[in-house]
């Protein structure tokens, strides 16, 4: 993640941060036993926006209202970041799902595209169809990609053309959001498959 990404992602997490922080030296003083707050709550992350599927059906963030959501946005001619996050992430539900299937089936995996010129409905759909049929592939107008981009702080830059094509700088996050479309955590994808796996685990009731 560059420079840029990380100012950005400090802007809008460093308060959640430092509130969790005085949080958590309070309940020390205190010694108050209670359960542990999911890291991310009360971040403003997460909101409305509305995409389209790999069909171009219309998806708004309500249409997964009642649904624990895992969110990442990438997009489908990265050679490198966005396959390894993605496989990490879908593999570490895979492992999830076989362990506590009810509850797995609850969560609705989301990729959605920082690069609409190129990730058209069809596009997104066979690329996300590589990592599994439970995830969804979202896409749509560059203004609406934008919207749902700033809604969960992910930060991207389309970079210089070349010959072969132009790369995008992004964020790399996967967000799991609770049923009621708060944020819960930030899922591990830089740690793998089974780290991915114990998250989910910890907070998908």
């Amino acid at each position: 993640m560059n420079p840029g990404a990380m100012t950005y992602l400090f802007r809008r997490l460093a308060p959640v941060a430092l509130a969790l922080a005085t949080g958590l030296s309070l309940a020390a003083c205190q010694q108050q036993s209670s359960a542990e707050a999911p890291p991310l709550e009360g971040a403003a992350i997460g909101g409305p926006f509305t995409l389209v599927d790999q069909h171009s059906k219309q998806v708004t963030w309500d249409s997964f209202k009642g649904r624990w959501r895992i969110v990442y946005f990438g997009y489908t001619f990265c050679p490198d970041a966005c396959p390894l996050d993605v496989q990490a992430m879908m593999r570490g539900f895979s492992s999830f799902e076989k362990a506590h299937a009810a509850r797995a089936a609850k969560v609705q995996p989301i990729f959605i595209t920082i690069d609409p010129a190129r990730d058209t409905p069809e596009v997104v759909g066979q690329w996300t169809a590589a990592f599994g049929p439970r995830l969804l592939g979202l896409t749509g107008s560059p203004q609406q990609v934008d919207k749902a981009a700033k809604a969960f702080a992910s930060y991207y830059r389309k970079g210089e053309e070349t010959p072969g094509g132009y790369l995008m700088d992004h964020s790399r996050i996967a967000y799991l959001m609770d049923p009621d479309g708060k944020p819960i955590a930030m899922l591990p994808i830089d740690k793998g498959p089974q780290e991915v796996a114990a998250e989910l685990a910890k907070w998908v009731k």
